[in-house]
């Protein structure tokens, strides 16, 4: 049990990753950031530095508290509902804690491999757009891998409940 514990730590993980890259990316960006590229190559849309910078904080901080918040609820018992869909201590609340905190953390892993993309377009010279290709069918292939496991934690839970209410 306490397999919420490793979902904890790839969260935290990712999120210090995150912020790790977005600053040095912040920093190696020019005054105008394009996120777009035309035909030719040319900056086709693009947004000051700064709206980059704080428009990527605070989705980051937005997604992280609003999925995290729900985990943290089922982890300290604080609703009385959720004491008794998910009780402390058995196997299947621990698989739906590690899923919420490591759900976070895939989402994370996706603005970490935007970062980088963007990162790419403006530095052309460093890292091409196209090795991004692979990440780019990466990020839906583990958010399907991700809501499949939910699916499977929750069919389990109904079974669960199913076989409660039998006895």
């Amino acid at each position: 049990m306490m397999y919420y514990r490793f979902g904890k730590v790839f969260h935290f993980l990712t999120v210090l990753i995150f912020v790790f890259v977005f600053l040095y990316i912040y920093a190696a960006l020019t005054d105008i950031v394009a996120y777009q590229l035309d035909d030719s190559g040319g900056f086709d849309k693009s947004i000051g530095k700064e709206t980059f910078f704080y428009t990527g904080i605070v989705a980051f901080i937005v997604l992280n508290v609003l999925l995290v918040v729900p985990a943290k609820m089922i982890e300290n018992q604080s609703i009385s509902s959720l004491k008794r869909i998910f009780p402390k201590g058995k196997l299947l609340s621990d698989y739906m804690i590690a899923w919420m905190y490591s759900f976070v953390g895939i989402i994370n892993v996706s603005l970490i491999i935007m970062t980088f993309f963007v990162h790419s377009i403006n530095n052309q010279n460093e890292i091409s757009a196209g090795e991004f290709s692979f990440f780019f069918y990466l990020i839906p292939v583990l958010f399907v891998i991700w809501i499949g496991a939910l699916f499977w934690i929750l069919i389990q839970k109904f079974k669960e409940v199913q076989a409660s209410n039998k006895i």
